[in-house]
């Protein structure tokens, strides 16, 4: 594909398809109990992922490394959008449910020693900044739940975890391969869950099926299809870059279709936590090596 189309359709179209499951999210814990979502949403998409991991010829997992992913994915998925679709059962709205995973990268950051890395005093700056433009952000909500915002944290965690653990142990699996482990995988515990919850009415059979449907094609399909086409192309900070624009997109999306208002406390807080995103992703220069002295030999008589 042109770079010409890359930048100017498949970038913000990548930010849209990623900011609406934030949305669809919503409309289908709306619809059916979050768990029940989060089990049809696994079971279309597992085996859908599997059949195209098939076509594209990925190389599948073995053995220990196939027991990695399939923690990461537990991490990534269940404990992740196990919490976040609770917290929009809570009330929690969209755009604060974006801006929490959005800190992503600021988590990992805390977590760099796993990876040997060095946290900077930039990046420092940022989780804090972050962390205040969370506090602006849910400080504003109307109905403001401990318990939603507790669930915001856990899928956070959750998030961090799982990619810090996959990027640990995992680093070289195939992307197409790992994502349809991770779905298949999911499945059975999302299922377990909806039988421990023992909550199965689905309200509004039309919204779920529009919303699960959503899900499946745009954000499980859709939208890693076409993160893999710009990793391809181009080098993961520049693909990571546009995670910042998803929170306030999210934050108008909801404004649009499902009247989540913007008040001037949820607007200063996703700039500021964006900023903080901003500041955290980036990474710490790398030290100048030293200049080496030429010693002169001694002048011998």
């Amino acid at each position: 594909m042109p770079d010409r189309f890359m930048n100017g359709v498949v970038q913000p179209l990548f930010v849209l398809m990623w900011s609406s499951a934030f949305i669809v999210g919503i409309i289908g814990v709306g619809a059916a109990p979050p768990m029940v979502v989060l089990l049809g949403r696994y079971a279309i998409a597992g085996p859908l992922l599997l059949l195209y991991g098939l076509a594209v010829r990925a190389v599948w997992p073995r053995g220990r490394q196939l027991r990695h992913v399939m923690i990461a994915g537990l991490l990534m998925q269940i404990v992740q959008f196990g919490a976040f679709y609770t917290a929009m059962g809570e009330h929690v709205s969209a755009a604060v449910i974006s801006l929490m995973q959005g800190l992503n990268p600021v988590v990992i950051a805390l977590f760099s020693g796993v990876l040997g890395e060095h946290v900077s005093k930039r990046q420092w700056l940022g989780f804090g900044i972050g962390g205040v433009g969370v506090a602006f952000a849910v400080s504003d909500q109307s109905n403001f739940s401990w318990l939603g915002l507790l669930l915001c944290v856990i899928g956070l965690l959750g998030l961090s975890l799982g990619t810090v653990y996959q990027k640990k142990f995992t680093p070289t699996v195939d992307s197409r391969a790992a994502t349809a482990v991770h779905q298949l995988v999911s499945a059975p515990f999302a299922g377990l869950l909806v039988l421990v919850s023992g909550d199965f009415h689905i309200s509004d059979p039309g919204r779920f099926g529009i919303a699960l449907t959503w899900m499946v094609l745009i954000n499980s399909m859709g939208a890693f299809l076409l993160l893999n086409a710009m990793l391809r192309r181009w080098d993961a900070t520049r693909v990571g870059r546009l995670f910042f624009a998803t929170p306030v997109t999210t934050a108008v999306l909801a404004w649009l279709f499902i009247a989540q208002p913007l008040h001037p406390l949820t607007i200063a807080g996703l700039a500021v936590g964006v900023l903080g995103m901003i500041l955290a992703a980036r990474k710490a220069p790398a030290p100048r090596p030293e200049p080496i002295v030429a010693v002169p030999e001694p002048v011998r008589a």
